[in-house]
């Protein structure tokens, strides 16, 4: 089967989502938290520039494809829950938080995947990707980011101020909250707006 460059695109960002899941999940003694945090940033900050890139790619060279509009959306999914449940296993201190986190974001991402396939197959639609779902999936990037960076840029801190490393509070990383915070919300109002925007063509009679 010859794929195009959106195409290979979408693959590849399929492929990096169970090396990611690996090297998120190898032990300190395997590889040092902080490195992991690093390198685990780096990955994932690739699997959403390919993304970004595929998308322009296949609109720009007219190449959109069904293989596209089927892989797309899965390595998507793939992307942003193999991420969260690497946080889940990686950080103690968000794990409680992260629970909740999680089952928010994956019955959001059932329930308006469901949706959209009735509406679909159903009425014709095409249920688009708007300004809120977009802004979602932006908010979920950056809560991911900054939860492995955070720490990094904490120790460097600590490296750098010395002596005062002590007096810092380990684990409390407000920028790693606020953006979970954020990207809770983005997602529950995405997914509300899809559901009021489309809930008419959901006939329960039919």
């Amino acid at each position: 089967m010859k794929l195009n460059l959106p195409n290979k695109l979408t693959v590849l960002r399929l492929i990096l989502v169970p090396i990611f899941l690996v090297i998120g999940m190898l032990p300190e003694s395997v590889i040092p938290f902080y490195v992991s945090c690093v390198v685990c940033a780096v990955l994932f900050i690739g699997t959403a520039l390919t993304d970004m890139f595929d998308g322009k790619i296949a609109r720009k060279r007219g190449l959109i494809t069904d293989f596209g509009k089927f892989l797309d959306p899965v390595a998507d999914k793939f992307m942003v829950i193999g991420a969260l449940f690497v946080i889940l296993y990686k950080f103690e201190a968000l794990r409680t938080a992260m629970i909740f986190t999680i089952i928010i974001i994956v019955f959001r991402e059932l329930a308006v995947t469901s949706m959209r396939l009735v509406v679909s197959t159903g009425k014709g639609i095409v249920v688009a990707a708007n300004y809120l779902g977009k802004l979602k999936t932006v908010s979920q990037i950056v809560f991911i980011c900054t939860v492995f960076l955070e720490p990094v840029v904490e120790y460097i801190v600590e490296l750098i101020v010395g002596g005062a490393a002590n007096n810092m509070v380990h684990g409390i990383y407000p920028l790693t909250w606020l953006s979970m915070a954020f990207a809770v919300v983005m997602t529950i109002w995405s997914g509300i707006n899809y559901i009021v925007a489309y809930w008419k063509c959901l006939d329960p009679e039919k």
